[in-house]
């Protein structure tokens, strides 16, 4: 979810990438519903492996994970507490999303501000 809003409402301060620890087999169904009621279109995302991007050079990770992250290279990093939906019933799922939302904008915003 972080992702598809980052991609939506951030394209002209990041480029976002996602990944998870353990990540699921497909988006779950809910997460699809739930961010299409904000007219997001996610049918095309899928999950992918923390090691996957491992190589890639970030200035910023954001972690939702409530774990620690073995990233290096002393990459800023921001800890949101952000609890995974995927057991969670619809409304809850949709609380998750706007709580990830409100996230997202804040850093979309501090981001633009920081822009010369």
């Amino acid at each position: 979810m972080a992702e598809a809003f980052a991609r939506t409402y951030g394209s002209d301060v990041l480029i976002p990438a996602s990944a998870g620890l353990a990540p699921a087999s497909n988006v779950a169904a809910e997460t699809v519903s739930a961010m299409a009621e904000k007219n997001i279109d996610m049918s095309d995302q899928f999950p992918k492996s923390f090691r996957q991007l491992r190589r890639v050079k970030f200035d910023l990770v954001v972690n939702m994970s409530g774990l620690p992250i073995p990233w290096e290279n002393g990459v800023a990093t921001q800890e949101w507490p952000v609890p995974d939906p995927i057991t969670m019933g619809y409304q809850d799922h949709c609380q998750v999303r706007d709580q990830i939302e409100t996230l997202v904008m804040k850093l979309i915003l501090d981001l633009r501000r920081k822009q010369p």
